[in-house]
């Protein structure tokens, strides 16, 4: 439940309030609501303090109440502004995380003086009053002992369009400027600590970032007026995520600052990429940001169908290109929000001692690097991974796009998921025989075409994961690579039929709509001359991806 707010101020480093009685007497309620016979325990409860908040865990509830305190981001400095606050966390947490949030409950005094939750007495103080979850499963700690599954990382991008799709639209000028007034923060608490950010690298930053704010201005402006600027989360990281029976769930929104928690939906989403990838788990971040992409362009689509657009393959395409086109500002986004952990870290430190100091202090440095590594231009790539249905195509994307820069990888554009996005139907939902048609099939790779044209263009390395079974369709792939004029790879797998029909036959929950008899028919297909590299997919995806590489040479 950490904040990682941009602001200059130090956390911690609050204006005391001026009632003394009110603090006082919030801490009273402290003690009240440490103590074990307040909730029927046998022990005391798990206190958790923030700079802003004390959260106490108590057998299968968590009550949180906000500091009496004033910062340049908030002011809890009265119980009117502490109720307020509570009532707005729950207003905004509760649609995203019903399964913890319940209510905004008042700690009353009682008739002989001493304290209730939520008694018949006046109100001293308030509280978030919570189901209390695993405190060591939140994603910080869940990625901490390995690499996510695939399905978590799914769910949570779902569950993350969700949380987009209601946020409210706000207009993009004022949130631009607060991007400049972060960068002006930033540059300024670097400076006071060369000894973590060398001046050089600093000012290398300062300038690189102002730079792209400036030149992404208009496409922001744009972005807003296309509602991509919106309310959202705020602090989208992962000590922000709990995991509860399996599901990613988002919690602990921005509740005190609206123009804190406001932005473009790339930047606030963008927290929890640049995050992930910081902890060493850049399969997960890519993926989040390709299943993100995906199902929010899905969501997007339904609505502007709805509101009156024409229910067509053309919106949807319109919708993703739309989507697609904010990763130009994505750099950006990572950069910012790196280089604000960063400063938070700095200013962590001096409070700690020992190997926690030190620790923090790294912390600092290496998120710093990050920060001046995503704002560094980074030659985009295309690789296009053709073969016949079965022969590994997807597998090989996943296992290679995180190996491409710039972080966190590739995104991975797969033909099945554009032609169920298309049709307007779930990713794994089996589309009818009309939809292969050749005529239905070339609208799909147009789309796919123009999609992947318009990532490179807005500098992210692509893989395109497709039959391409046609010369014409391969020389495409090929064409826009040039055009763009990035670097472009072009990989044949090739399969024996029963291999292929076998993995096919196998697959659960796929969005190929392929099967074991549609993999044997393929293999009398007239694929013309192959000129992209060919690869022999018969054996593990591990000794594919390894011949793949040697193809894929980095781009400096």
């Amino acid at each position: 439940m950490t904040r990682d707010v941009p602001t200059p101020r130090i956390p911690g480093a609050a204006t005391a309030t001026a009632d003394e009685t009110d603090r006082r007497v919030w801490e009273e309620v402290v003690h009240f609501l440490g103590r074990a016979a307040t909730h029927g325990l046998d022990a005391p409860p798990t206190r958790i303090d923030t700079h802003a908040a004390v959260v106490f865990l108590a057998g299968l509830l968590a009550f949180k109440i906000k500091r009496p305190v004033v910062f340049p981001f908030l002011d809890y400095s009265t119980l009117a502004r502490r109720e307020a606050a509570c009532r707005r966390e729950i207003e905004i947490d509760r649609p995203i995380a019903p399964e913890v949030y319940r209510r905004a409950v008042a700690i009353t005094r009682t008739a002989d003086g001493g304290l209730a939750i939520d008694g018949d007495g006046v109100p001293v103080e308030w509280a978030v009053e919570m189901n209390r979850f695993d405190e060591t499963a939140t994603l910080d700690r869940v990625v901490a002992k390995g690499p996510l599954e695939p399905s978590l990382v799914d769910d949570l991008a779902a569950g993350v369009a969700r949380m987009r799709a209601r946020a409210t639209p706000r207009a993009a000028e004022p949130w631009i400027a607060d991007l400049g007034a972060y960068l002006d923060q930033n540059a300024e608490a670097f400076a006071t600590r060369p000894d973590l950010f060398p001046p050089g690298a600093a000012a290398l930053l300062d300038r690189r970032s102002r730079m792209r704010l400036a030149d992404l201005h208009d496409l922001l402006v744009a972005r807003g007026r296309l509602g991509f600027v919106r309310l959202g989360h705020g602090d989208l990281h992962c000590g922000n995520i709990a995991v509860i029976d399996g599901r990613a769930v988002p919690f602990d929104a921005i509740e005190f600052d609206d123009a804190i928690a406001t932005g473009d939906l790339l930047y606030d989403a963008g927290f929890l990429v640049m995050d992930l990838a910081d902890r060493g788990d850049r399969a997960a971040a890519r993926r989040f940001l390709d299943r993100l992409l995906l199902e929010a362009a899905r969501r997007e689509a339904e609505a502007r169908i709805h509101d009156g657009a024409p229910a067509v393959a053309a919106t949807r395409a319109t919708v993703l290109l739309d989507e697609i086109d904010g990763l130009a500002a994505l750099d950006l986004f990572l950069s910012i929000r790196a280089a604000l952990r960063a400063k938070i870290a700095a200013a962590r430190a001096p409070h700690l001692a020992g190997a926690a100091r030190a620790e923090t202090e790294a912390e600092a440095r290496r998120l710093f690097g990050h920060a001046v590594d995503h704002i560094t231009a980074r030659m985009p790539r295309l690789v296009a991974i053709g073969g016949l249905s079965g022969s590994g195509k997807s597998r090989l994307a996943i296992g290679l796009a995180p190996e491409l820069e710039p972080s966190p990888g590739a995104v991975v554009l797969r033909s099945d998921e554009i032609r169920k996005l298309l049709a307007g139907v779930a990713p794994t939902a089996r589309l009818p025989a009309a939809d292969y048609t050749r005529e239905a099939s070339s609208v799909v790779y147009d789309v796919l075409a123009r999609v992947a044209g318009g990532a490179l263009a807005a500098g992210r390395s692509v893989i395109v994961d497709a039959v391409s079974a046609r010369p014409d369709e391969r020389a495409r792939f090929a064409a826009i690579a040039a055009r763009v004029e990035v670097p472009f790879t072009g990989i044949w797998l090739d399969v024996d039929a029963e291999v292929a029909a076998s993995r096919v036959g196998a697959r659960r929950g796929d969005a190929s709509d392929a099967d074991a008899a549609v993999a044997r028919a393929q293999h009398g297909w007239n694929t013309g001359a192959i000129d992209w590299a060919r690869v022999d997919a018969n054996g593990t995806p591990e000794a594919t991806l390894a011949a793949v590489r040697e193809l894929v040479a980095p781009v400096t």
